[in-house]
């Protein structure tokens, strides 16, 4: 694990106060399936026969280590789409308490480095929309963009993160030789808003210009908007469904996120 792209992730790592290392072995597949329950709950979880495969054809995962203990992994294997091969990171996760401290970067930028020792300089994953915080480490934090979306990507999910939320996405297009800008700028028309101090959501326009940047907010924090109004965080995802669903089909990408949690297209 040499090279300048290694001490990108090795120096995030030490900021994050933890140690990387490839989980190769049988037990560190357990360790995975710790993780995994901190994270998500007892559910359809990866089988441990899974894991040790993806050990095994060179999608190996890469863990996070304070002293002896994995806190943290970070999971993916080779794809193929229309631009040819690319890497799916499936999972990022790290145990409840120690998340928001950089662990999560520093495995995003190991999977970086093992994806470019490997040739691959596209990685793709999803997330929830409505996430702002996932936002903006994606498109501020690494640089990646999205160029695609999916209204209930998944179906239905049983993990405690999930149920009971129509499973709708964004596929991530992280590409790895593009150095991240920081924030977006709040300047373009807006498709979508907040209204009022409950925060409800307002389509402001009709029909998508040509040749100018989309602003798209979310809520600030949707998981707490939810738990206060149930309903409102269901108005919020049908909102959101429908303008994004609506600028993709203009051929819109995403492609920059603000400290005010909103969505810039073009």
């Amino acid at each position: 694990m040499q090279g300048e792209h290694w001490d990108r992730a090795h120096s995030a790592a030490a900021v994050a106060g933890v140690g990387l290392r490839p989980l190769v072995t049988l037990e560190q597949a357990d360790l995975i399936t710790e993780v995994m329950i901190a994270t998500w709950g007892e559910h359809q979880l990866l089988p441990r026969e899974v894991l040790r495969a993806l050990q095994e054809s060179g999608n190996i995962p890469f863990g996070a280590f304070d002293g002896q203990d994995m806190v943290g992994y970070v999971l993916g294997f080779a794809g193929v789409d229309r631009e040819g091969l690319h890497m799916h990171s499936h999972m990022l996760a790290v145990r409840p308490g120690l998340r928001h401290k950089g662990i999560g970067y520093a495995l995003k930028l190991a999977q970086r480095a093992q994806a470019l020792d490997q040739g691959i300089t596209i990685v793709r994953w999803t997330f929830d929309p409505l996430v702002s915080r996932n936002a903006y480490f994606n498109m501020a934090k690494l640089g990646a963009r999205c160029d695609r979306f999916g209204r209930s990507f998944y179906g239905e999910m049983t993990d405690a993160l999930n149920r009971g939320e129509r499973s709708d996405r964004l596929v991530v297009r992280w590409d790895l030789e593009r150095e991240p800008t920081g924030p977006a700028r709040s300047e373009g028309l807006e498709a979508l808003g907040r209204e009022g101090p409950k925060d409800l959501p307002k389509p402001a326009v009709r029909e998508l210009p040509a040749g100018r940047p989309v602003l798209v907010r979310i809520p600030r924090e949707y998981a707490d908007l939810k738990e206060r109004d149930a309903g409102l965080g269901e108005a919020w995802r049908d909102a959101l469904a429908d303008v994004l669903d609506a600028c993709f089909e203009a051929g819109l990408v995403v492609t920059g996120f603000t400290t005010d949690s909103t969505y810039v297209l073009s």
